[in-house]
């Protein structure tokens, strides 16, 4: 029998993908769900999945517990692959893996207790073990006192906190949460993000966080990948994702900053026009961009109309906005003398 609670190599990916395929068969057509995915996700890490509804994304997350079986390729958990494990094996694994639902799928005629004992119960645990891990996560999560209760008696953070307490209590090395805080309000998500970042730095466990939502990966993730129509179009770190989307589909998800300028702009220049140009950089933060070395260059008169900055993973990213005049500018010269401090320089148009 193949052992999942063993300890765990730091230097081996918890999670490998290779050249993973998924077909569904939908009346007589066949739609190719997901395509040629390889992943690594390492141990102790935050990975995001992000993508709009029907990208693929809960297909994938559900192949990484076997509720989901795959058409071509492999999958490996810390070294085991899926489609070579017996039964047996299969069933200890989903031990080790815990998931959180999107509608939390507690059950309405038990109590915060009971939902959160049952796969306890029907793993046939010693009603002490039971006990003493039902106490523990429920601490865990912040619900001691809401034990006796029932989920119509909880809010819908509450009820998500129970979810989360219900897929620790197997104490699994790998948590996945499909959708976890879309059915929650801001403040709710909040909460439950905070949760998750406190869970994976006390307990070390690997959690998968799949989400349409950018703002989610920004909060708590390491790695984030996009993936669209079933295939990963874009991966890296998150703060190199969010600083430089290289995809359509990965600018849409961002929307970053909305252009809100108070004229329209033209396609072409005109005599005496002023161009709008958009400066994008990145920097450690302790490296943060001068900016009157920067304005400097362009040697006339710089009008601001918009800045956006961030800081993601230690990282600031930022743009600027400006107009100049058109007939003063050398745009190449520019991007030439500004290239160690400008990531990017695009002409927006004319005015």
């Amino acid at each position: 029998m193949v052992s999942f609670g063993s300890s765990l190599d730091f230097t081996v990916p918890h999670i490998t993908i290779r050249n993973l395929n998924k077909y569904y068969q939908v009346q007589e057509a066949q739609v190719h769900a997901l395509k040629d995915i390889n992943l690594d996700i390492p141990v102790g890490s935050i990975f995001g999945i992000i993508g709009k509804s029907g990208a693929g994304k809960s297909s994938l997350i559900r192949t990484l517990n076997g509720l989901e079986n795959i058409s071509d390729g492999s999958i490996h958990i810390h070294k085991h692959e899926l489609s070579k494990l017996s039964h047996a094996e299969l069933i200890a694994l989903r031990q080790r893996i815990g998931m959180i639902f999107q509608h939390f799928n507690l059950m309405s005629s038990k109590t915060v207790w009971e939902n959160v004992a049952l796969p306890l119960k029907i793993a046939k645990l010693s009603k002490q073990e039971i006990e003493q891990r039902v106490n523990d996560v429920l601490n865990l999560v912040g619900l001691d006192n809401k034990a006796d209760h029932y989920p119509s008696q909880l809010s819908g953070g509450q009820k998500q906190r129970v979810g989360i307490a219900r897929a620790l209590v197997h104490r699994p090395e790998i948590l996945l949460c499909d959708e976890a805080t879309s059915a929650l309000d801001p403040e709710s998500t909040s909460v439950i993000l905070s949760l998750l970042k406190e869970i994976n730095q006390k307990l070390g466990i690997t959690i998968v966080l799949i989400t349409h939502e950018m703002q989610v990966i920004r909060e708590i993730c390491d790695q984030v990948v996009v993936i669209d129509k079933g295939e990963i179009v874009e991966s890296g770190q998150v703060w190199s994702v969010f600083s430089r989307p290289q995809q359509k589909i990965t600018q849409e998800l961002l929307n970053l900053e909305q252009l809100d300028l108070p004229f329209d702009l033209q396609p072409y220049p005109s005599e005496n026009s002023q161009v709008i140009l958009k400066l994008r950089y990145e920097a450690q933060i302790e490296h943060s961009p001068d900016l009157k070395e920067i304005l400097a260059v362009f040697d006339q008169s710089v009008h601001l109309y918009q800045s956006h900055i961030d800081s993601i993973q230690g990282h600031l990213i930022g743009s600027l906005i400006i107009s100049v005049n058109q007939n003063e500018l050398d745009t190449q010269q520019i991007k030439e003398q500004l290239k160690h401090q400008i990531a990017q320089i695009e002409v927006l148009g004319y005015v």
